[in-house]
């Protein structure tokens, strides 16, 4: 039984009709663009939450069934003075200035709002009365809210400009709105840097100006249908703000990548005289058919986070997933029409120096050179670099997840000074404080009792504030909202919240008639990473699994994929190790210009398994199907993993620099969730296409011998999938 991956009959007919393909893609493009400029906006959050049903989610439900209706998104504007205390005339006038000009907004902005001025509450005031705030409630969900905080951030920067006052501001709505635009000049940086280094790379890789601006401008447009797509999808379901950056990053590194790929076997053939429309079917029944197989192994990796119940893991695995279905249509489609169209122009505008360096085949001697080296001490050159990625792995079991929160943004913008300022002077989680749910009778002497055990437990607790306890109108719930000290996304927080639940809450309300439920923003983000603990596992499971059947069905071997996988796995647990020791421990943080935190992202270990798995899997496909197609060429094992890693130095080489310079740019942003993201997929990479390849994989060929391609009798029913056909 013989089954072929070969899109070569559609390469074929692309180039055959190249008008009418660059025509029907430009068409699609428009398309595209269209919708991106009339609806990415709308279908993109920054709120995250939890699709499952997890305790904090069904407190959130019962207060708005039954108590306040939708979850009010608080706002907080800090007005503070060096020279005039609150009690001083000017300063109220001041405060009740900029509330007329607040109430001006109108409900449809605001609902609510307060002053010390209005209610005499002392806690909105400072120790030294230098500084008051004034508390206020956006109108609508979070979605409104954060449509409409501008006009509140409009006002309340136009007050600061007395000179008299600091006027500040902080709240739900307006730090997701500091993250959304940190993040797109992030994005902004990480396309520039990622695409000027990958122009370079290509030109140094092929030597001419034509050849490298193809795949960047491919990559271009499989970039512009995948937020087409995303901004359809986002009016359905919508889809966190982080979407965008994934597009733009794994669609630089994957348009690149298999344009790269292409593009090269295409000037391979044409150079061994093969004409024009031959050369490219050529390409379509070999190297198209190998990029086909890596984009559907990237695609089924990543599935594997669409299964944790959680908005920002789906969006994100949304977003690769679109990329590489684009990238890989795109490249199977559009490219064999450009190619068609250019033909031997594609050569255009050599740089003769380097042509000349690349094309005498110093890399391909170079890598194969360093493979024999290996092999003939296969044992000792295992040990050795095997140790050093284990070493590397080994901070790893101190990885501590967590969520980055308006104390990790850049200290220079408005939200986080006010954060500072109310974590110094006040409460920050006043802002959003834990919310202890009763689902009971509210007027019941053993509830009452309850409630008091639990604010006498927390009275002498420096990381709460005092509690305010509501009753809604039947008498049947019960809402204690506590506010917190510090950061409510920092770790301790969540820390507070588990051990309320686990410990003051059990304690406080043993044997009383009555579900207690702990809701409010930080004990979202502690379910989402106990959600993120779980499904851990089960996605390993689920991204290995797969990545085992298709290099199985691949090349017709157990020990090759079981191999990949362990390799793939070293290179994973160094990332993880590395990310611990940067970030966590703060090694090189200053050096680098990274931020050191006390955890890494709690989507990013999942994120980073998914997205290396199925990008590494790429090197593994070429390298090892030309190890294999030599081998069963000459039978001589080492000759052909020598010849593999050879024929394929120059197209690895390049394509990996390309990923590490991408994803190093989005490592250059102010957002710490990007300089994990970048650094970590960047150091993988680039362990995987140099320890991993040029040592682990010829050493470790080297020992098995023949046993490297063996498969058991009761599998040899198996289909052969030639993944890069033959000429």
């Amino acid at each position: 039984m013989r089954f072929v991956l070969s899109p070569a009959a559609l390469a074929g007919s692309c180039s055959r009709h190249p008008w009418r393909v660059v025509a029907a893609w430009a068409v699609v493009l428009l398309g595209a663009l269209a919708l991106v400029g009339g609806f990415l906006g709308d279908s993109l959050t920054t709120d995250a939450d939890l699709t499952g049903n997890p305790e904090s989610i069904r407190a959130e439900r019962l207060l708005e069934e039954r108590l306040r209706g939708e979850t009010p998104i608080r706002e907080v504007v800090i007005v503070r003075s060096d020279t005039l205390t609150v009690d001083n005339p000017e300063f109220a006038a001041f405060v009740a200035r900029l509330g007329e000009d607040l109430r001006a907004l109108g409900p449809e902005v605001l609902s609510g709002g307060t002053s010390y001025y209005v209610t005499g509450d002392e806690s909105l005031v400072s120790a030294d009365r230098h500084t008051t705030l004034v508390p206020l409630v956006m109108t609508g969900d979070y979605e409104e809210a954060a449509a409409a905080v501008g006009a509140v951030l409009d006002v309340t920067r136009a007050a600061g400009a007395d000179p008299r006052f600091d006027v500040l501001q902080n709240g739900l709505a307006s730090v997701g709105k500091d993250f959304e635009r940190v993040s797109q000049n992030d994005l902004k940086t990480g396309e520039v840097y990622g695409l000027v280094a990958a122009l370079v790379i290509l030109v140094l890789v092929f030597g001419a100006l034509v050849a490298a601006l193809v795949p960047v401008l491919l990559a271009l447009v499989a970039i512009a249908v995948a937020l087409g797509a995303v901004a359809l999808i986002g009016q359905a379901t919508p889809l966190s703000f982080f979407v965008v950056n994934m597009s733009v990053g794994m669609g630089l590194a994957l348009g690149i990548d298999y344009s790269l790929f292409i593009v090269s076997r295409f000037r391979e053939e044409r150079a061994r005289g093969d004409e024009k429309l031959a050369a490219i079917r050529v390409v379509g029944a070999t190297a198209s058919r190998a990029v086909l197989f890596s984009g559907g192994t990237f695609v089924l990796a990543l599935l594997g986070m669409l299964l944790v119940p959680t908005t920002v893991m789906r969006s994100l695995a949304a977003g690769a997933i679109l990329v590489g279905i684009a990238s890989v249509v795109v490249v199977l489609t559009l490219l064999p029409a450009v190619l068609a169209l250019l033909g031997d122009r594609v050569n255009a505008l050599r740089l003769p120096f380097v042509q000349r360096r690349l094309t005498g085949g110093a890399e391909g001697r170079f890598w194969a050179a360093i493979a024999r080296a290996v092999m003939r001490r296969p044992v000792l050159s295992l040990l050795l670099s095997a140790g050093v990625l284990l070493a590397a792995t080994v901070p790893a079991f101190q990885l501590q997840t967590g969520t980055a929160g308006v104390s990790t943004l850049p200290p220079d913008l408005p939200s986080r000074q006010a954060f500072d300022v109310l974590d110094h002077e006040f409460q920050a989680g006043r802002i959003a404080p834990v919310e202890v749910v009763v689902d009971g009778d509210a007027g019941s002497a053993e509830v009452e009792a309850a409630i008091e055990r639990l604010e006498t437990a927390l009275a002498g607790e420096p990381s709460f504030g005092e509690a305010v306890v509501e009753a809604n109108d039947g008498g049947d719930l019960t809402l204690v909202s506590i506010p917190l000290a510090g950061d409510p996304n920092a770790d301790a927080a969540a820390e507070v919240v588990r051990a309320l639940r686990d410990e003051a809450i059990p304690a406080a309300f043993e044997g009383v008639d009555a579900e207690v439920l702990v809701g409010g923003v930080t004990a979202k983000n502690s379910d989402f990473f106990d959600v993120t603990d779980r499904y851990r596992p089960i996605v390993f499971a689920f991204v290995l699994a797969f990545s085992f059947l298709l290099l199985t069905v691949a090349f017709r071997s157990i020990v090759v994929p079981a191999k990949a996988i362990a390799l793939n796995l070293l290179s994973v647990g160094a990332a993880y190790g590395l990310l611990v020791l940067v970030f966590q421990k703060g090694y090189l943080t200053d050096l680098l210009g990274f931020q050191q935190v006390e955890s890494v992202e709690a989507w990013l270990p999942l994120f980073l398994f998914s997205v290396l798995f199925g990008l590494s899997m790429d090197y593994h496909v070429f390298l090892l199907s030309r190890i294999r197609e030599r081998y069963d060429e000459t039978g001589d094992n080492a000759g052909a993993v020598a010849f593999g890693i050879g024929s394929t130095a120059r197209l690895i080489t390049g394509a990996a620099l390309i990923m590490v310079a991408v994803f190093s740019g989005f490592a250059l942003g102010e957002l710490v969730i990007f300089q994990q993201m970048g650094f970590g997929l960047a150091v993988a990479l680039f362990l995987d296409a140099t320890v991993i390849r040029s040592v682990l994989v010829p050493a470790s060929m080297r020992l098995l011998g023949r046993w490297n391609w063996y498969l058991p009798h009761w599998l040899r029913w198996l289909p052969r999938a030639g993944i890069e056909g033959s000429r």
